[in-house]
């Protein structure tokens, strides 16, 4: 069994209080994006044998949720909520994502507004850093209603999808529009499975930054910018 969470919510609006501090500016973007290693998606696409008798059909393969277990220890979602990472940040020169990527050289790109919508709502996880200057703000988005939803309603800090300091949403002429703060790396847990006929896989043109990586990274207690005091 997983250990007992140590932030309530309170605690975690500290953290997003410490997280908007260096949040930046909002830079506009418009996909949703996961880098991982080429098997990775060979298996999402072809989950079981080819020998199978009865194999399912594969019109449709998804990208799966796993258990979210980096960041903060204290964290609510650390080791209990079930999703799938996302990134957004865009490169400030072009507004398009980096062709660098800690995780792999293949990349699924999905259009912002299949995951993120009024149909959505977002909430804070997490603020924390890896002993690096670079610092990451967790955030879920879960559809209305969802288990997802109703799991991070108790225990998170919901944000105002149209006014954040972190990731929004806003209907501007008709049209939605995606911003994402300049200043902080986002990582965007998504509670459901995805399509991956919703998006785009290809592999970039960069390297692979592992040092870059957070899987199952550990947080930097000493960091006076990303920790708080909670008592006992």
């Amino acid at each position: 069994m997983s250990p007992s969470p140590d932030y309530a919510k309170e605690h975690l609006a500290q953290l997003q209080e410490k997280a908007e501090l260096i949040a930046g500016r909002m830079l506009r973007f418009s996909v949703f994006y996961r880098n991982q290693h080429k098997e990775y998606f060979q298996h999402v696409r072809y989950p079981h044998p080819r020998s199978a008798p009865h194999p399912p059909p594969r019109d449709h393969p998804a990208l799966a949720g796993a258990v979210a277990t980096s960041g903060s220890h204290g964290s609510p979602t650390s080791g209990m909520l079930h999703g799938i990472f996302f990134s957004c940040n865009t490169e400030f020169n072009t507004g398009q994502p980096p062709q660098d990527s800690p995780y792999g050289r293949y990349r699924f790109q999905i259009p912002a507004q299949r995951l993120f919508n009024p149909n959505t709502n977002l909430y804070f996880a997490d603020f924390y850093c890896m002993y690096t200057a670079y610092h990451y703000v967790v955030l879920v988005l879960a559809p209305k209603g969802s288990s997802g939803d109703l799991f991070c309603r108790e225990r998170l800090p919901q944000l105002d999808i149209s006014s954040n300091k972190f990731l929004t949403c806003c209907v501007e002429e008709g049209e939605l529009v995606y911003r994402h703060a300049q200043d902080s790396i986002l990582e965007v847990i998504y509670t459901e499975p995805v399509d991956l006929s919703l998006g785009v896989l290809g592999e970039i043109s960069g390297h692979q930054l592992m040092s870059l990586s957070t899987a199952n990274a550990k947080k930097d207690p000493s960091c006076k910018t990303c920790n708080i005091s909670v008592g006992r």
